[in-house]
């Protein structure tokens, strides 16, 4: 099981806002340079983080984006959930698998599934960003940024 960069984005995203005191604004170029992804890219992981509700994103030239929900309120597996889909581990369907409709593989992977995501809600955002990762973000805020 691998998650796809998209969701990787998002939870350094997250972590990164998390560990940004309250009234800190970030933009999405500050967040592209800090973790060296394309800005382009990084613009909609944002999206999709504002259209759940966990970011919000002011406009304009003193806007940035900032959490929306507590860190604590945010748990891993809903997280990881949201950002992966519900597509399952595997996919019968296609291409067609012969086995489809008498075999059990993907009722035990969806089970399997369902247990992770369990599991890692035990955990929550404000859990991820403790230290040492808080000191080693707000290291990051202080660092000067490489001019693109």
């Amino acid at each position: 099981m691998q998650f796809t960069k998209f969701t990787d984005f998002g939870l350094r995203v997250l972590m990164y806002l998390a560990a940004t005191p309250e009234q800190g604004m970030i933009t999405v170029g500050e967040l592209a340079v800090q973790f060296d992804i394309p800005k382009n890219h990084l613009n909609k992981v944002v999206n999709r983080l504002v259209k759940l509700g966990w970011i919000s994103a002011t406009p304009g030239r003193n806007g940035g984006l900032r959490m929306a929900q507590a860190p604590a309120s945010l748990h891993l597996g809903d997280i990881l959930s949201a950002l992966e889909g519900d597509k399952g581990l595997v996919d019968c369907d296609e291409p067609p698998c012969v086995l489809r409709g008498s075999c059990h593989l993907k009722r035990v992977l969806d089970i399997g599934q369902r247990e992770f995501y369990a599991g890692m809600n035990r955990h929550s955002l404000a859990e991820l960003v403790s230290p040492p990762t808080s000191t080693v973000i707000a290291r990051m805020h202080f660092q000067p940024m490489a001019i693109a």
